[in-house]
């Protein structure tokens, strides 16, 4: 009604932005749902997740149906999605302040426990989960030398969804960080849960995938370092120290290897780069041989799936997803930036529309 009385160009204008919003809303949702999608696969009720050959995993997903025909009603997300939905439901909550809010996020991946029965939680999240249960402080949790593990990475993509502008940077920064420091207090592990968050920001404003990583070298990792080094005044100084910069190794060996630290507009991947020659590459980039289980290498997969797929979601899912190492964890980062990207694209609508927690996804994107 209200557009009887506007101009021509103001109605045009004014339904732009409807449809804009509409699109926008369509990635938030598209980017909590297909999180889920990818975990669910990758998973697939433990049976894959703990499966180290891509080979074998690719031949029994084609023999129950393949892309277009598996549905997922009986498979369960892991811990990867249970705990990134408590991330979001924390991110939604009323708080005043960061400390409160950090509270709330320690409270909900408490809660999440309770449905964790076959959804494989890993060791360092479950001790850090019983210390928090025990009355242990967010931000007293013990530095851990296995901490640099993906269980921050695998449930932060949602910060970069309610801090996606750059002038968000600083405050997404800190989020992610702690977020994934209340469980892997280790830089590799809470530098990926940062990372995790940044890239689903750059996919919300349409930055070419390409950039993503270079552009977080530049500046965000530098900004996340230096965050790091102030907070450890009081906090486990020393040991950050040794472990600061493995992340960061990591990062710029890949990038190099891709040919993209520059200015390209194209990453260059191998002439033959198919399911076993990705297993290779990604034990390879691995800490101890298990491909997506770090910090680092979990992000760093699923960049390189997302980067090597473009729109094509099957393409995505044979990268990211289905592969012989920590495919679940893999699998939901990349999947959900993929949703901030893309919104569905060309995802089935048999497997977004049968993954487990699905409404509880699309209710807080």
């Amino acid at each position: 009604k209200i557009s009887l009385f506007l101009s021509d160009k103001k109605h045009r204008k004014m339904e732009k932005k409807m449809e804009n919003e509409e699109e926008m809303k369509g990635r938030y949702i598209a980017s909590m749902v297909l999180a889920g999608v990818g975990d669910s696969l990758g998973y697939n009720n433990g049976l894959w997740e703990f499966n180290y050959s891509g080979q074998t995993i690719h031949e029994e997903f084609e023999k129950a149906g393949g892309i277009e025909k598996i549905d997922l009603y009986n498979r369960k997300v892991s811990d990867d999605q249970t705990m990134h939905l408590a991330t979001s439901s924390a991110l939604t909550e009323k708080t005043k302040s960061l400390d409160q809010l950090f509270q709330k996020m320690a409270e909900k991946y408490v809660k999440s426990f309770e449905d964790m029965k076959g959804r494989g939680p890993g060791p360092t999240t479950a001790l850090s989960i019983q210390r928090l249960r025990s009355g242990v402080l967010w931000h007293k949790i013990p530095y851990a030398e296995g901490g640099g593990g993906c269980g921050g990475a695998m449930r932060a993509m949602c910060i970069g969804l309610l801090f996606p502008l750059e002038i968000h940077e600083k405050i997404l920064i800190e989020v992610s960080i702690e977020s994934g420091r209340m469980t892997h207090n280790h830089p590799t592990g809470f530098f990926g849960a940062m990372v995790a968050a940044l890239f689903t920001a750059y996919a919300i404003r349409g930055i070419p995938t390409v950039e993503w990583g270079r552009r977080m070298l530049a500046g965000p990792l530098t900004k996340a370092e230096d965050f790091v080094a102030g907070s450890s005044k009081k906090r486990d100084a020393s040991h950050y120290q040794k472990d600061l910069y493995y992340f960061r190794n990591a990062w710029v060996k890949y990038l190099d290897s891709r040919k993209i630290a520059g200015t390209e507009t194209t990453a260059t991947f191998p002439e033959i780069y198919g399911v076993n020659e990705r297993d290779q590459y990604y034990k390879s980039i691995s800490y101890r041989g298990w491909g997506g289980a770090s910090g680092h290498d979990a992000v760093i997969i699923a960049y390189d799936a997302i980067l090597g797929s473009g729109p094509l979601f099957k393409e995505l899912v044979y990268r990211g997803v289905l592969h012989g190492g920590d495919n679940d964890s893999t699998g939901i980062i990349c999947c959900a930036w993929y949703g901030a990207l893309f919104g569905f694209g060309d995802a089935p609508s048999n497997l977004f529309n049968t993954v487990e927690k699905r409404e509880e996804a699309a209710d807080q994107g």
